[in-house]
């Protein structure tokens, strides 16, 4: 059975790279039947950020290449900016904590003026190490956090979060820090989400799942908002990781295939979801669907 007829197949959570596939890597995406994808941008330097115009640099990159796989791949890309949690970590064992939060807070402040002159639609990924810090780091992490979660309100838009894995109560603490900062209700997105958050106790958050088969068979019966993400690195040294580029699109087609009685719960992720979080609805030409 094929896809529901006009449904956009939605990567939520990519990176590209000019030194990996890059738009190569989009055109497969679009093969597998892949319509839309969210592209958050990396470090493609060989050493963290250490001034504005590295940032401004890489932003700027980034909106390159989703320039290019829009004209190239015939996929329409969204640019996902701000300064990688982990920069400031590196950073302040260059130049110590103070140094590394300004920098990190001024890139936080560009990355809002992105999102505010339309070359980006997100401020991400944003948020906490996914590793034990010393506490000075820590408390450094979490003002540059809190700040980023400021400019996405004023910005008017998501936050797309990096963080350890959470339980109920780190949901429950994500979802008081984004009420307490103003964050409209579903705009703080937990990417790289590896468990089911079951709708009642994900509180104002939104997951951004990993495609692994059985978590999509887990959550697609769930509410939205609610997203699937593969986490493309397109590092060539790490071929396919963390999940392969066409893994939303084949996961789709499995669902229509497999289960075509649940085929239209798609729309949760890839439409109703995006325009709840985004405010746009994403839409597929009748030459783009598959």
């Amino acid at each position: 059975m094929p896809l529901p007829r006009g449904l956009p197949v939605v990567d939520h959570h990519c990176h590209l790279s000019p030194s990996g596939e890059g738009v190569a890597a989009a055109r497969r995406f679009r093969a597998a039947g892949g319509a839309q994808l969210f592209v958050a941008t990396q470090n493609y330097l060989v050493h963290v950020p250490r001034n504005l115009d590295d940032y401004r640099t890489q932003f700027e990159t980034t909106e390159t290449l989703v320039r290019e796989v829009r004209a190239g791949a015939g996929v329409t890309a969204h640019a996902v900016v701000a300064p990688y949690p982990v920069d400031l970590v590196t950073l302040a064992g260059e130049v110590g904590v103070p140094s590394a939060l300004d920098l990190h807070l001024r890139a936080l402040d560009l990355a809002g003026r992105w999102v505010r002159e339309h070359r980006a639609v997100a401020l991400g990924e944003v948020g906490r190490a996914h590793f034990p810090v010393a506490p000075e780091i820590a408390e450094a992490l979490e003002t540059a956090f809190r700040y980023a979660i400021a400019v996405a309100r004023e910005s008017d838009c998501p936050v797309v979060v990096h963080s350890a894995d959470l339980d109920a109560a780190g949901l429950r603490e994500l979802s008081s820090l984004a009420e307490g900062a103003g964050l409209t209700t579903g705009r703080l997105v937990k990417h790289y989400a590896r468990t089911r958050f079951p709708p009642g106790e994900r509180g104002s958050v939104t997951p951004s799942y990993l495609a692994r088969r059985e978590l999509v068979r887990a959550v697609l019966p769930d509410a939205g908002p609610w997203f699937l993400e593969t986490d493309f690195l397109d590092d060539p040294k790490r071929p396919g990781a963390v999940l392969d580029i066409a893994t939303v699109p084949r996961r789709a087609r499995q669902i229509a295939e497999q289960d075509p009685a649940n085929a239209d719960r798609l729309w949760v992720p890839f439409v109703e979801s995006v325009e709840a979080v985004y405010g746009f609805r994403p839409e597929v030409s009748e030459e783009g669907s598959r």
